[in-house]
């Protein structure tokens, strides 16, 4: 008899899910509450330019590279991807001054050099180091027990440590952290793990996609229906049902229930906990321990329109910081750095910057669109900040504007559910990453976790993620062959 997972939502992790189960002979059904699939991947028209909601670039697509080998398992290749410049697909502006990062291990290790040349030595060990932990990628392929693979792994060292005594020049440890508004800076808290496999896979090469990022849920959504799956928006699960420890189907807020062998939660760990409120068989102590986790900061983005024939298009992202900035103070760092994001084939850019839950939970109970002139004034405020943070390495950019369209943390709450608009999840602990980094394992032995709040985020690390999340299903060693690690 054939089993029936049902997968609680259908961001990027919950539709890879529905495509490995249904790849693998399960039933399909995957639940999202909005009208939307895709969640951060999101698309959406504003005249006639289409922008993404969270979706910009990715690292490691090209052939034996981080990404490829996941990417050619889910089918995504042949989508529309445009490589960025190799000779410098970021560029980082601090001040006056100007830096590129180059495609390539040795090619981004000569660059640098020839802006520090006393930095040789140490920029050549922090290539090799974030070399090394790519080299790491799929250890957790081959791990028993994941918990024990984060206590030992370099989950457990400090981002901000390495870097201090990798990089002697304080600039250039201001340079080698300013493209990471990809991921939060924070001295405290962020592993070294999480630091260099997302700089590592950029360094390999990087990727935007033409025609936006909604293409990506849709290829996958399409090849979950093939296979015999189903895919159903507008479909809010108030309840996962359990009985005697085991879960037994979801309810819908139509009433509606759906039995099921599995449920997989593609939702924060909290949001997942909340459907299974009445359940006996999750103790106080597991709860506590999700309730008490933190989050990461959220994003605000400006997506603009520009001017019919504007001619702004640069085949890099630009990342753009005052003089002086500390880009590893959590709070500090709300607001300094701005990060430009370009279309390719349509006139239109994003801004983005970093802006905390705290900046808007006083509007949390207002509706979208009716928050009132005081959410209104402050989206204008930032706005204005981020212009005047780029417009020297921009000028022409403001009389290019047609229209700006904004998002903030509580954008995303809204419509994706990100908890506190999170725009990477939950926060992870180099000093315990036992707490914070979470397995797909409940406590209900059918209802598994995946998404970006258990390993990496990002779409290398939910792509991960989500591999991990069905081996638990249909085992490691079926999946370890189907992608063919061996050839990575």
């Amino acid at each position: 008899m054939t089993k029936h997972a049902v997968i609680v939502g259908a961001g990027l992790g919950g539709l890879e899910c529905g495509y490995i189960l249904a790849k693998n002979g399960l039933r399909v059904t995957v639940l999202e509450h909005d009208t939307q699939i895709g969640g951060c991947l999101q698309s959406f028209r504003r005249g006639n330019v289409l922008f993404d909601s969270g979706f910009h670039y990715v690292g490691g697509l090209g052939e034996g590279e981080s990404l490829h080998g996941l990417m050619k398992y889910f089918d995504l290749l042949s989508l529309p991807w445009v490589r960025l410049d190799d000779d410098c697909f970021d560029e980082v502006v601090i001040g006056e001054r100007s830096f590129p990062f180059a495609s390539g291990h040795e090619r981004f290790a000569q660059r640098l050099t020839e802006y520090f040349p006393s930095e040789r030595d140490g920029i050549k060990k922090y290539v090799e180091c974030l070399r090394e932990v790519g080299e790491h990628l799929t250890d957790a392929f081959f791990e028993r027990d994941l918990a024990d693979f984060y206590a030992d792994s370099f989950f457990a060292r400090s981002a901000y440590d390495f870097l201090q005594s990798t990089i002697t020049d304080p600039l250039l440890r201001q340079v080698l952290s300013a493209t990471s508004l990809k991921m939060e800076l924070n001295r405290d808290t962020l592993p070294f793990y999480v630091f260099a496999q997302i700089n590592n896979s950029f360094l390999q090469s990087a990727w935007r996609i033409s025609g936006g990022g909604q293409q990506i849920a849709d290829r996958l959504e399409a090849d979950i229906l093939k296979m015999g799956g189903e895919v159903r928006t507008r479909a809010t699960v108030k309840q996962i049902i359990e009985t005697d420890g085991v879960a037994t189907g979801v309810v819908l807020s139509s009433g509606e229930l759906l039995q099921a062998d599995y449920v997989i939660c593609d939702i924060h760990p909290y949001e997942a906990l909340q459907l299974l409120r009445d359940s006996r068989h999750i103790k106080k102590v597991y709860r506590h321990r999700i309730e008490s986790l933190q989050n990461t900061f959220g994003m605000f983005t400006a997506n603009i329109r520009l001017k019919p024939g504007s001619r702004l298009y640069q085949n890099r992202n630009i990342y753009v910081y005052p003089e002086n900035s500390d880009l590893w103070d959590g709070a500090a760092n709300t607001g300094q750095g701005v990060m430009v994001s370009f279309y390719y084939g349509q006139p239109a850019l994003d801004l983005l910057t970093p802006m905390s839950w705290q900046q808007v939970e006083r509007w949390r109970n207002t509706q979208a669109g009716r928050r009132g002139d005081d959410y209104v004034e402050m989206k204008q405020r930032v706005v204005e900040r981020c212009l005047s943070r780029v417009e020297h390495r921009l000028p022409q950019l403001r009389d290019s504007i047609d229209r700006v369209f904004t998002s903030t943390p509580l954008t995303y709450y809204h419509y994706t559910l990100t908890r506190e608009g999170s725009a990477y999840g939950i926060r992870k602990d180099w000093r315990s990453p036992m707490t914070t980094v979470l397995t797909p394992k409940t406590p209900i032995p059918n209802v598994l976790l995946t998404g970006q709040n258990l390993n990496l985020h990002g779409v290398l690390g939910v792509s991960m993620t989500s591999v991990l999340t069905c081996a638990e299903l249909i085992g490691i060693e079926t999946l370890r062959e189907q992608i063919r690690l061996s050839e990575w």
